[in-house]
């Protein structure tokens, strides 16, 4: 198992370009030609014409085409990215999304004229309502952080109309990086609490930083490590009796639907990331999709505009007084839209849970399958991901990110490394529910030989990754210095 060490070194376009090459052709217009000067501010003009590559139609295509056979993708092999849930995404999902009614709809157009897709559109609130358990749900909301930055906005809201926007809002140290941004950017201070050392919230420690001034928790369930929160109605009960909200960060969805609904156990406020459990398209920067659930107390705060049913007809209601206003154009990113409702009604309920089974299944024989060889941190029984770390390869000089680019040499991509920052050398697996057992399997297998040669041939790990196109990279400096214009 290794990858394919044929590839050919790519030039930039600059590089490629011969002058007197074009890859366009304008047929002759109506229109005469215009004078630039009397158009376009004198102070605004170049000089000179923009420093360009020519080239032809095929030398563009192919230099693209070969670019892209180098990424690696989940139509290309397993990607066990830990707290990213990167499935596999059905290409039936993929196919209603480029529908012409789908594609072509203008945001703004009348909503007379586009019936259907508002209805597509609230039957997907009321599938996610019924998911989660929540009374409420926008689908506005780009992407989950943005989902978090709605969600505070709303509890921000509640407070304020109870004459108090309070304070603070109590955090976990083994939440997601963005759940304290979040906060931040609502004007709250986060007041950060330690896992306990069975790596779950420990009630008392909330009990003793709750008061009248918290405007909630944020928590993670399951949590960055995989564990199920099991204290998590004592949590919530302690937060409302002082008044304040419980927010939960979806993102971990793919471990509970069709099992349990955080609407049940005390939630107020939870995004979903529909580019996460419910099978569109992720990373690359978008597009995502982040909904969020209310309960019906936080209701008249939800952005706008809502959308609405009256008699057969769908509408955009903007009437909202207590809303926090808009926090996008339009009603979101409706292809996703489309795709998680498309993923939803292929499904149905008995196969929404059967996912649940299947994440928690493929992530439970990863993690037996490799204790004996990689240190746990935590011995709870986890749930759609576990958390390892490099503690015993460690001892032999091999670390995290050596482990990570030897990976890459049996053909497989790495787990979430260095993540969550409470594990010393974390290594973060994921398989999600769309990986077979023998896929399953080809990982395992690599990762124990990854063991014994930390043991037996060490220099061999630290210096990978051996047979990729490119060795191993500086990435710090790729970051602090990029090199982002073409000098040639």
């Amino acid at each position: 198992m290794t990858l394919h060490s044929t590839k050919q070194e790519e030039p930039l376009l600059f590089e490629m370009s011969q002058g007197g090459r074009v890859g366009f052709s304008l047929g002759d217009t109506d229109v005469g030609p215009a004078d630039p000067k009397k158009l376009i501010p004198t102070s605004m003009l170049r000089s000179e014409g923009p420093n360009l590559p020519e080239l032809s139609e095929a030398d563009v295509v192919r230099h693209f085409v070969r670019l892209s056979t180098w990424n690696y993708n989940k139509d290309a092999g397993f990607y066990p990215l830990g707290s990213c849930t990167m499935k596999y995404n059905p290409k039936i999902t993929e196919a209603l999304s480029t529908k012409s009614s789908v594609a072509n709809l203008h945001p703004y157009q009348r909503s007379e004229t586009c019936q259907g897709n508002l209805e597509l559109m609230f039957n997907l609130e009321n599938y996610l309502a019924e998911i989660s358990g929540m009374d409420a749900v926008t689908l506005i909301p780009a992407a989950g952080a943005h989902g978090e930055l709605a969600g505070m906005l709303m509890i921000r809201a509640y407070h304020e109309a109870k004459g108090n926007p309070r304070s603070k809002v109590i955090i976990p140290d083994s939440a997601h990086g963005t759940n304290p941004a979040s906060t931040a950017i609502c004007g709250y201070k986060t007041v950060e609490i330690k896992s306990s050392p069975e790596g779950l919230i420990d009630p008392e420690t909330v009990a003793e930083v709750m008061d009248e001034e918290t405007a909630g928790i944020m928590i993670t369930n399951p949590n960055t490590l995989g564990l199920f929160e099991k204290n998590i109605m004592q949590i919530a009960e302690i937060v409302h009796n002082k008044g304040g909200l419980v927010y939960l960060d979806g993102a971990n969805l793919n471990a509970m639907m069709g099992i349990t609904r955080p609407g049940d156990f005390g939630i107020d406020v939870m995004h979903f990331n529909l580019h996460k459990t419910f099978s569109t398209p992720h990373g690359g920067g978008g597009p995502g999709s982040g909904p969020v659930g209310v309960t019906k107390e936080l209701e008249p705060f939800l952005p706008i505009p809502r959308l609405t049913k009256k008699g057969d007809l769908f509408q955009l209601d903007y009437n909202r007084p207590k809303t926090i206003g808009r926090v996008k154009a339009f009603l979101g990113n409706f292809g996703i839209l489309v795709r998680a409702y498309a993923y939803i009604r292929e499904l149905g309920p008995e196969n929404i849970k059967k996912v649940t089974q299947m994440a928690v299944l493929n992530s439970t024989y990863i993690r037996e399958k490799l204790k004996d060889y990689y240190h746990l941190p935590y011995e709870g029984d986890t749930l759609h991901e576990c958390v390892f770390s490099d503690k015993r390869q460690n001892e032999h000089g091999v670390k995290t990110i050596d482990i990570a680019k030897r990976l890459m040499d049996y053909d497989l991509h790495p787990p979430t490394v260095y993540f969550p920052l409470i594990v010393a050398g974390a290594l973060m697996i994921e398989p999600t529910e769309t990986e077979s057992k023998a896929a399953c399997d080809e990982f395992i297998n690599a990762m124990i030989a990854i063991a014994k040669e930390s043991e037996e041939n060490p220099d061999l790990v630290t210096s990978a990754p051996q047979t990729t196109f490119r060795k191993r990279l500086d990435e710090v400096k790729a970051v602090r210095k990029p090199v982002l214009r073409w000098k040639g």
